[in-house]
């Protein structure tokens, strides 16, 4: 992921940060508690889209 296009992209659903999960190629959004897709290299920034983060 472009560090670059990161620093641009926020949670659409709460307009927070993202952070990067590279193992899962998931985009992180603590504040809503979900995880977004990166699919070939591209972010699924679509709610529905995204799973649910366990709390923890």
């Amino acid at each position: 992921m472009d560090p670059k296009l990161l620093e641009l992209l926020v949670c659409p659903v709460t307009k927070g940060p993202l952070t990067y999960d590279r193992e899962n190629q998931e985009l992180i959004s603590r504040s809503a508690r979900l995880a977004y897709p990166v699919r070939d290299g591209i972010p699924v920034m679509l709610e529905n889209e995204a799973r649910e983060l366990d709390i923890d």
